[in-house]
C-alpha cells in the first residue's frame, strides 16, 4: 500500500460538527475515480524534530498518511472526509487544525470493499446502513449514488452516537430522498434512524445498536425486516462492528462472502 504516488490536494472548506468531530472538502485531481463506500489514504506533512538536542539539525519534512472513507458522492467536483480528534494523535492531532487553502496529499488509488458491488446474492431488496461516529462517511457516499435508490425498494440509515451534538450531516440526511431519491422512477423508500446514547432525547433510540437488534427494536421503528434477504452494512467503533455482527448472525444472517451473504463491513481502523 505504497503512498508514493500520493498527489497534493487543497482544501476547501471546513466544518466543525462538535469539538471531536470535522469534516472538510478539498479539490479532486483530474481522472480520480472510486466506487461509493471506498476509502482513500490521505497525507500530511509533518516536521521530525532532530533525534539528538546536543546537535541540532535542521528539521526533516515527512508525509504522514491514514485511511479516511470518503463521504462524497463518486460524481462530485469534490472531496469530502469527516474525520475525528484522536487525542495526542500523530495525524488528526495536526488535521483539526486544517485550514481552507491548506495542502494534503491524496493516495490516488481507492481501496475496500464496502460497496454494493460486492452483493450478487440475496438480490438487492433492503438496504440496512449500520454506523457510529465517522462511520457514516461510506454511507453518506453510498446514498448519493442514483445506483442505491433504483435498485433497493427500502433503505435504513442507523447513525449512532454518544450526544445530540456529534449527529453530523442532520440536514443533509434529511434531505437525501428529496435530493437523490426524486431523481429516478419507483425510488426506494428511505428510513432514518438517529441514536443518542447518553442523553435522552425525544424521537431518538437510545440503546447500542446490538441490543437494539436483540429486542427487534430496529424493526419495530421502522417496519422493515431485518432477516436473511438484507444486505447490511457496518461501520464505526470496532467494538459496535463486532457485537453487532454477532446480534446479525444470531438472527441468521451470514457474512458477506465472494459476493454471497448479508453482512459486510469495512476494517481499516
Amino acid at each position: 500500500m505504497s503512498d508514493d504516488s500520493a498527489v497534493a490536494i487543497t482544501v476547501l472548506s471546513k466544518t466543525v460538527w462538535s469539538p471531536t468531530l470535522f469534516s472538510f472538502t478539498t479539490t479532486r485531481p483530474e481522472g480520480f475515480r472510486f466506487e461509493a463506500g471506498q476509502f482513500v489514504r490521505l497525507g500530511m506533512a509533518a516536521s521530525e524534530l532532530a533525534a539528538n538536542a546536543d546537535q541540532p539539525k535542521p528539521a526533516i519534512t515527512a508525509r504522514i498518511f491514514r485511511a479516511y472513507s470518503v463521504a462524497s458522492s463518486p460524481y462530485d467536483e469534490v472531496l469530502e472526509f469527516f474525520s475525528v480528534v484522536v487525542p495526542d494523535g500523530a495525524f488528526t492531532s495536526q488535521l483539526q487544525h486544517l485550514q481552507v487553502g491548506d495542502k494534503l496529499y491524496l493516495n490516488p488509488t481507492p481501496f475496500g470493499f464496502l460497496t454494493l458491488s460486492r452483493y450478487q446474492e440475496p438480490v438487492p431488496k433492503t438496504l440496512w446502513l449500520l454506523a457510529t461516529g465517522t462511520g457514516l462517511a461510506p454511507f453518506l457516499s453510498i446514498l448519493q449514488d442514483l445506483y442505491v435508490w433504483e435498485k433497493y425498494q427500502d433503505i435504513v440509515l442507523v447513525y449512532s452516537a454518544r450526544t445530540t451534538q456529534e449527529l453530523a450531516y442532520q440536514e443533509k440526511i434529511n434531505n437525501l430522498a428529496d435530493e437523490f431519491g426524486s431523481l429516478v422512477e419507483n425510488a426506494a423508500c428511505f428510513h432514518y434512524l438517529p441514536i443518542v446514547t447518553r442523553e435522552k432525547v425525544a424521537g431518538c433510540l437510545s440503546e447500542r445498536i446490538p441490543k437494539l437488534i436483540d429486542d427487534d427494536e430496529l424493526t419495530k421503528a421502522t417496519g422493515v425486516a431485518l432477516d436473511d434477504t438484507a444486505h447490511v452494512m457496518l461501520c464505526g467503533n470496532p467494538q459496535m462492528v463486532e457485537d453487532t455482527k454477532e446480534a446479525l448472525k444470531a438472527q441468521g444472517l451470514t457474512m458477506n462472502r465472494r459476493g454471497v451473504g448479508n453482512i459486510a463491513v469495512e476494517n481499516y481502523w
